[in-house]
């Protein structure tokens, strides 16, 4: 297999993280406020409020400057699943090589292949941080999943994160033998923000006539205009894993014109459903997006999509994430492995 497929390819060249995006503040020497902006950043580092509120997301997201005790901690996916085999890939794309784990279960080849898509909000999140959701998949349904390190916002604002998602599956499609993989069997999964991504392959896929079978969807977003629902009204002033003040930030950060809310590579829901492939949501009651989640769910099944939703009574966001501390985790686990066993018979 092969830990990296092109052997060249440093992790600085890896286009998570790449720092020349179309996101990126740049000042001029020839702007005519220029002097403003250098007094700016004598009192103020960084000059720019998008960086000024990133750099403590993204430090607070990795636990930065926390003492924790390993002892408190669930254990982790490689002491819960050691007979999962975990590479990295790296996937060529027009923007350079994309960073990819690689969970592959014991058995053998060729076996159905997943595409997933970490969640972040767009703005932060690793393959590594759903390294327990990816391999208990991979050994629960025997399936190989391809974890994909797509570039973050608001340094690339959409739809780059989105090309880097379809530059993986088309290699998957292409290549997806050298690992082992089916490509006649393709599954996308993505939580939160990568499941906004993982519902949206579908749509853009259908362009490039790539078959995918079935997409699993835990917590996703999939209509921008999350204020029009009542769980989000209700629920996110107050979130605790997700709440209106990053839901906006968020958004402002993916999407930066308004008119992008509206398109069906951001917001599926509001794409042509039909053709749609067959559908699990995961979702729980105490999600602000909870009610964005059942819309998608019904407009998939006015289309003719076969959904299966599975809603986890007072469960938050991203309550499937720790093993062992949940037991709506678990269920919600035994929903994606009844899921995946009739995919892959239909």
């Amino acid at each position: 297999m092969g830990d990296i497929e092109n052997g060249r390819a440093a992790p600085s060249d890896f286009v998570d993280e790449r720092a020349d995006g179309p996101g990126v503040i740049r000042i001029s020497e020839d702007d005519p406020a220029t002097p403003f902006y250098r007094l700016l950043s004598k009192l103020r580092a960084p000059v720019a409020m998008r960086d000024m509120m990133m750099a403590p997301v993204r430090a607070c997201y990795r636990g930065e400057g926390l003492a924790i005790d390993p002892a408190e901690l669930p254990p982790g996916a490689a002491q819960l699943y050691p007979q999962v085999l975990v590479t990295t890939l790296a996937v060529s794309s027009d923007a350079g090589p994309i960073r990819c784990e690689c969970f592959t279960p014991p058995g053998d080849g060729p076996m159905p292949m997943m595409l997933y898509v970490h969640g972040g909000g767009f703005v932060v999140g690793r393959s590594e941080d759903t390294a327990y959701v990816t391999s208990r998949i991979a050994a629960e349904n025997n399936v190989i999943v391809v974890s994909v390190n797509y570039r973050w916002a608001p340094e690339w604002p959409f739809p780059a994160g989105l090309d880097d998602c379809m530059a993986v599956l088309r290699w998957m499609r292409d290549r997806g033998a050298d690992i082992g993989g089916d490509a006649s069997r393709i599954l996308v999964c993505g939580d939160s923000a990568g499941g906004n991504l993982a519902a949206a392959l579908p749509l853009r896929g259908r362009e490039e006539r790539i078959s995918i079978l079935a997409t699993a969807l835990l917590c996703p977003v999939t209509d921008f205009h999350f204020e029009k629902f009542p769980s989000y009204e209700r629920l996110a002033p107050t979130g605790v894993v997700i709440d209106a003040s990053f839901m906006g930030f968020a958004r402002g950060a993916y999407l930066t014109k308004s008119q992008q809310w509206r398109d069906p590579w951001a917001s599926p829901a509001l794409g042509d459903l039909n053709g749609y492939p067959r559908t699990l949501l995961i979702s729980g009651t105490a999600d602000p997006l909870v009610d964005d989640n059942r819309a998608f769910a019904e407009k998939l099944t006015a289309a003719g999509v076969k959904v299966t939703h599975f809603i986890g009574e007072a469960m938050p966001h991203g309550f499937y994430f720790f093993p062992g501390v949940l037991k709506e985790a678990d269920a919600a686990f035994a929903a994606i492995l009844r899921f995946i066993a009739i995919a892959l018979q239909s």
